[in-house]
């Protein structure tokens, strides 16, 4: 059956069986309001135009298996009461499902579409499992009223205020989808040109309290406003941005980031910063813009959902980010907090960074060293004299044993053997230890800020370590 003009079927109302199977249509074909009381079928079908079924009805099942629609496949408004069959269906333009209803639909797909699947709007009403190869699929406000399954190939995903009351998983599917018949689905208008990898670019608005991602890449996904984030499940790899690699020039001075995970909204507000570095990706024009105070609660509750899954490492990033957020905040951090924060970040990374702490305890045990060598170690060690008096007729003798206050050093200060006395000292501050010396007043002073500044340096570089290995 070949249909060589626009075929034209607006509002008709099919009563009986609609079989269109094989057909080829080459101009438009629209079924604008149609209502078909029984099935419709259209396997195997060729769309060579455009296909309209906005706001039709379809009270029995609907299959375009294999179906082949060269433009727009245009079901807009569209109901579907029983099945929706696309098994196999292709479609070289954009696939319109907004606002259409899936009210028993329990598979949608496997569906390639070499542009957009649109389904903003869209409700279904039962459980369903939609398997689509895509370059772009938006699901602003789409509704699921039970659970449901995206597997996606190749696909951009918007889900910004999608509404799900029931569990939700949206996974990457690693291997074409396999059809009925055993064989691999064709992917061609997608293979050729894309990798097979699935991106969320938004998550607004959504609550991820039944929401689990497998396999999805979010470094480009904006996560500020999304509710009960703390609760998201991350199977798999899924993969977050990162900070710019390698040595970066900022102000005339060379920067190295220590990698990290971090959220695209951190890449925006400091790409926006007039001291940014490059690396940092700047936002779109339509984003947006968030800055520490709406970032820091994001990076809190993803470091609580990988400490929920007993990942510490993982939720070890998200901790530095929300560090970092609230030290750069100045709404809602205070001054003197801000201060605390700053002095943290730089002796050890928020308790993350093991080798910053390590820097800054040998800079400190060698300040220790040389401070001592040239003014806490006396010029020689004092001499203790006993003293005592001999009654004439002899008896019993008492002794005072006295020593001389230890003397400033006044020349060769820096020699091998004050050195060794130097470095003893300085090892036994660094676990808390006195070495029993005796040393000038200045030398007094000098080992008790060792005593204290030491272990503390060290124990914040033994923390770092624990923070990202523990489990």
């Amino acid at each position: 059956m070949t249909f060589k003009d626009v075929a034209w079927f607006q509002s008709a109302t099919f009563k009986g069986g609609a079989a269109f199977g094989g057909a080829t249509f080459k101009g438009d074909a629209e079924w604008w309001s149609a209502t078909f009381e029984s099935d419709a079928w259209f396997g195997g079908a060729t769309f060579k135009g455009g296909a309209k079924f906005e706001s039709a009805v379809f009270n029995g099942d609907a299959g375009f298996v294999s179906a082949t629609f060269k433009g727009v496949a245009w079901f807009k408004s569209a109901t579907f009461k029983g099945d929706a069959g696309f098994e196999s269906a292709t479609v070289e333009g954009d696939a319109q499902f907004k606002s259409a209803t899936f009210e028993r639909a329990s598979t949608f797909g496997p569906l390639v579409c070499a542009g957009r699947v649109l389904l903003s709007g869209a409700r279904f009403g039962g459980p369903v499992t939609l398997m689509l190869a895509a370059r772009h699929l938006a699901c602003w406000h789409t509704r699921w009223s039970s659970t449901a399954e995206v597997r996606l190939r190749y696909a951009t995903v918007d889900f910004a205020h999608a509404v799900f009351e029931y569990p939700l998983t949206i996974a990457a599917e690693q291997k074409p989808f396999v059809l009925a018949g055993g064989q691999l689905m064709a992917e061609a208008p997608l293979s050729s040109v894309f990798d097979a990898e699935v991106r969320m670019i938004s998550l607004r608005g959504v609550d991820a309290a039944h929401l689990v991602l497998s396999d999805v890449d979010l470094s480009s996904c904006l996560l500020t406003g999304t509710v009960h984030l703390d609760q998201i499940r991350l199977e798999g790899t899924c993969s977050f941005a990162t900070v710019p690699p390698g040595t970066l020039w900022r102000g005339g001075h060379p920067v190295r980031f220590t990698r990290r995970r971090t959220l695209v909204e951190e890449h925006h507000w400091r790409a926006r910063q007039p001291t940014a570095a490059p690396g940092w990706t700047a936002a779109m024009p339509d984003v947006g813009h968030a800055g520490p105070a709406q970032m820091a609660p994001v990076y809190r509750a993803l470091r609580k959902a990988f400490e929920d899954s007993k990942n510490e490492p993982g939720a070890a990033d998200f901790y530095y980010g929300e560090m970092e957020m609230r030290r750069h905040d100045r709404s809602q951090t205070t001054r003197t907090e801000r201060g605390l924060l700053h002095g943290y970040w730089m002796l050890s990374g928020y308790g993350l960074r093991a080798s910053r702490a390590l820097g800054w305890l040998g800079a400190s045990m060698l300040v220790t060293i040389v401070l001592l060598m040239g003014f806490g170690l006396p010029q020689g060690n004092p001499k203790q004299e006993a003293t005592g008096t001999v009654p004439p007729g002899g008896g019993r003798v008492t002794f005072e044993i006295g020593k001389d206050d230890p003397h400033n050093p006044t020349r060769n200060r820096f020699t091998g053997e004050r050195f060794d006395k130097a470095l003893n000292m300085t090892l036994n501050s660094v676990v808390f230890r006195s070495s029993g010396q005796d040393l000038t007043t200045a030398g007094t002073y000098i080992e008790m800020a060792s005593r204290l500044a030491e272990p503390i340096l060290l124990g914040l570089a033994v923390l770092a370590v624990r923070n990202r290995v523990k489990r």
